[in-house]
């Protein structure tokens, strides 16, 4: 290469910068660290190996199962329901127990003291929760799972927190699907706690063998804070908090809600609801509250209720997924979305009633899936 050439590129080069060195400097590292080893894609795993491995009591398993069911990918629920099918078989051996209470009543440290409880005679514990709210706000009741301390230590407990998949339907759904895997799993027994509040219990309360209420004394207006949906739906109420200077106030509460329930007809199974005080600080009456829940589970198998119940609620189960899946169709129609948009603007603008609307909207979908 001529000197012009050399200069032209490179003015180091020249003259007057002769006593100059430039060094070729130290090689581009590579981009990608060689240490690192190719990271390999995480394999589904197949409906049997999932299967195999929920049987088998394998945690991980279980827990890569149960994301699968909150999953809203297509191809993900395929493979969710084809586990569910296979685990049924192996379902439904469990007690299952449902528990709400009024905010700052103490549910986690009483669901901690509970499970533990449980857990001393042999067995394992799933704690699931419902918490529609969880949409709203984009929390989770993860929190609760750090409450719950020494649970969520204990090698026979599964903690999962509620799946945030928006609406209470899919929430609870997804919820009474959790329960089939963990039953086949072998935990015998489940909590399904609520987070949140109001239409939640109706959800926790079609999926479970037992509800328990948990109330707090010393508010004044106990009864007042109680929808009467709720204590209607209570096969138990306990107060917790009944301790120290507390125990009068607690014992109160226990006589008014005594009363209260004596005014609701007897339930149909059969059982006429307990009050009980207890704290869950202080781990006092813990045994009694669980003596209760025997008794209860005595007598409704006995009577038939129980089977009676558990048969009615998968009915009530086909219909909600039947119902939720019609929903989903309709409404996740992008013409039928486009029309209902219009459809609303003419309501709201006093050209058409709604019933018209809506009639309108129906007839299009109909006509659409050929239904006359």
């Amino acid at each position: 290469m001529d000197n012009i050439d050399t200069h032209h590129h490179h003015p180091e080069n020249s003259d007057e910068y002769l006593g100059l060195t430039v060094n070729s400097g130290v090689p581009e590292p590579p981009k990608v660290n060689p240490y690192l080893k190719p990271r390999k894609r995480k394999r589904i795993a197949t409906a049997a190996e999932y299967v195999e491995g929920i049987l088998r009591g394998d945690v991980t398993m279980l827990s890569r199962a149960v994301t699968l069911v909150e999953s809203q990918v297509p191809e993900h629920q395929r493979l969710a329901q084809e586990v569910i099918e296979k685990c049924l078989p192996h379902a439904g051996k469990s007690r299952r127990i449902g528990i709400t209470g009024v905010p700052g009543a103490g549910k986690s440290t009483s669901i901690d003291v509970f499970g533990l409880h449980v857990l001393k005679d042999g067995g394992r514990l799933a704690v699931l929760a419902i918490d529609p709210s969880s949409e709203i706000t984009k929390g989770s009741i993860l929190g609760d799972k750090t409450r719950m301390e020494k649970l969520s230590l204990h090698p026979n407990a599964f903690i999962r927190p509620s799946p945030s998949a928006g609406s209470l339907g899919g929430v609870a759904r997804k919820t009474r699907e959790t329960i089939v895997l963990c039953e086949a799993a072998g935990y015998n027994n489940i909590f399904v706690e609520t987070v949140g509040v109001g239409q939640s219990e109706t959800a926790v309360h079609s999926m479970v063998d037992f509800f328990l209420l948990i109330q707090l004394a010393g508010t004044g207006d106990e009864l007042q804070g109680i929808k009467r949906g709720i204590m209607e739906m209570a096969d138990g109420i306990v107060i917790n908090k009944a301790d120290g200077d507390n125990i009068e106030r607690a014992m109160l509460a226990k006589a008014q809600f005594q009363s209260a329930l004596h005014l609701f007809p007897m339930p149909a199974s059969g059982w006429m609801p307990e009050v009980l005080t207890y704290s869950g600080y202080y781990e006092l009456g813990i045994a009694e509250v669980w003596d209760m829940i025997d008794r209860y589970f005595e007598l409704v198998k006995a009577n038939g209720y129980f089977e009676r119940r558990r048969t009615e609620q998968e009915k009530y189960w086909m219909y909600e997924t039947i119902n939720e899946n019609l929903k989903a169709n309709f409404y996740q129609d992008p013409e039928i979305e486009a029309m209902l948009k219009l459809k609303k603007q003419n309501v709201l603008d006093h050209r058409q009633s709604s019933f018209v609307a809506a009639r309108e909207v129906l007839d299009y979908y109909f006509n659409k899936l050929g239904i006359k």
